[in-house]
């Protein structure tokens, strides 16, 4: 019997939505207590893999405040991490040709010069994920690169070891920023010379959660951000986080993470000192503007939807990983490449599942895609290399450069992966599968 099987529907649950009617109820629906909790907890999370620890005590305050802030969307938070770390017009950024599109137009809002590299051919070695090529990485830095932007696609986190190891080779031709004439270059000019090599500023979008050498995500880059989309494992509907894990030679200039966090909170209201949950204090409303800046605060209502997804993530993560490994028998067994979410030293956080089917081309992938949809069973594809878009062809990108990421992408399929599939669904997936792709070989074999 057929069935619908959609890509990535949201799973909520009865616990979110009275979080938030309680929010509602509460009076208390813009930037308040809940997200600052939120903001604890998630740092706590990164730090431990645990969700018990209580964030309300005064020493869980002082381990987890102004360590991470909650935000609008991730690309927001990817936008204000390179504003704090003081990306300016005319810096380079390193962006892998093979992503979605805000991790390089984060670096485009800023006025920086996007220097796209291709993927590792096949991608990496070990998982097949789409890795950036980190040879090209390190001949594409000259002295007026401050970044690098690498991304765990599908939730597998990338090699930070050798990224570092690639920046740490390139100090010697690093500029940093000496620009102290106003409070958010200071902080950035601090940074820099702090850093003194290019930043690694880490698009974790997919991998909350997600662990190598026994480091959780957000713990390994200079800066990171995490999506909280509707399509994201944990959602709070939009939303995003941004968060830091700094060397002492940053904080040796007098930098502190109070800092760093009170620019986060300008940025992200206008350059206004104090929130609405400050402001509301008996005799507190006067405030100055210090930037003319921007609006990506998150709120208390989405953050109430989020506070219970942490509740409930490991056993979300538990669920997703049981779906990849019944993916992996299938794909092992007709033989279609496919990501390892799990290899010896590293557990992703199962976001996506991709599959590439040898011996066809883009129509031929296309065509799956609609059988298969046909069918009940709704595919994607993660992602039409950057520069193969509008905007980026616009701006002079030619996916020739990045034969690597085009090989990647043209016989790729995305299928569905979420914790609403039940058994059943899964199994009705992978027979849709087996079926299209036997169409495929017997057509070749014909052929």
């Amino acid at each position: 019997m057929k069935k619908e099987i959609s890509f990535s529907p949201p799973d909520i649950t009865k616990t979110e939505i009275e979080e938030v009617c309680e929010a509602l109820r509460s009076g208390w629906i813009t930037t308040g207590p809940r997200t600052k909790l939120l903001e604890r907890r998630l740092k706590a999370y990164i730090d431990t893999g645990r969700i018990d620890i209580d964030c309300n005590t005064q020493d869980s305050i002082n381990s987890y405040s102004n360590k991470l802030v909650c935000l609008s969307s991730a690309t927001a938070a990817e936008e204000l991490n390179l504003r704090i770390l003081g990306i300016r017009p005319g810096d380079e950024v390193i962006v892998p040709a093979y992503t979605y599109t805000a991790t390089a137009s984060a670096a485009i809002h800023c006025g920086a010069i996007v220097k796209f590299v291709d993927i590792q051919r096949g991608g990496d070695n070990l998982t097949h994920s789409p890795e950036m090529d980190y040879e090209a990485v390190e001949n594409a830095i000259t002295n007026k690169t401050k970044a690098i932007i690498p991304v765990d696609i599908a939730g597998i986190v990338c090699d930070y070891n050798r990224l570092f190891e690639i920046v740490e080779k390139k100090r010697n031709i690093y500029e940093p920023l000496n620009d102290y004439s106003n409070p958010l270059s200071s902080l950035g000019s601090n940074i820099q010379k702090g850093l003194g090599r290019v930043a690694v500023v880490a698009d974790c979008a997919h991998s909350l959660g997600a662990t190598r050498d026994g480091k959780r995500a957000g713990s390994f880059a200079d800066f990171s951000s995490f999506s909280f989309h509707a399509v994201k494992n944990l959602t709070t509907a939009e939303g995003g986080a941004a968060t830091w894990c700094l060397p002492q030679s940053v904080y040796d200039t007098g930098v502190t993470d109070e800092d760093i966090y009170k620019m986060y909170q300008l940025m992200s209201l206008h350059g206004q000192s104090k929130d609405a949950f400050a402001k509301n204090k008996v005799g507190a409303w006067e405030y100055d503007v210090i930037g003319s800046w921007y609006k990506c605060n998150m709120t208390d209502v989405t953050a109430a939807i989020g506070l219970r997804q942490l509740d409930r993530y490991p056993n979300l993560l538990k669920r997703r990983s049981e779906i990849v490994r019944r993916y992996d028998e299938t794909c092992d067994e007709l033989g279609i490449s496919h990501l390892n979410h799990h290899i010896d030293g590293m557990d992703s956080s199962n976001h996506l599942y991709l599959i590439r089917v040898d011996g066809i081309d883009t129509d031929e992938r296309n065509n799956i895609i609609s059988r298969m949809a046909s069918k009940g069973v709704a595919t994607n594809v993660h992602y039409k290399p950057l520069p193969m878009m509008s905007a980026y062809k616009e701006k002079g990108w030619d996916i020739k450069n990045f034969p690597n990421a085009y090989d990647y992408y043209h016989n790729l399929i995305t299928l569905p992966l979420h914790t609403l599939l039940s058994d059943e669904d899964v199994d009705y997936v992978c027979n849709v599968l087996r079926e299209e792709i036997g169409n495929v070989l017997d057509v070749k074999k014909v052929g």
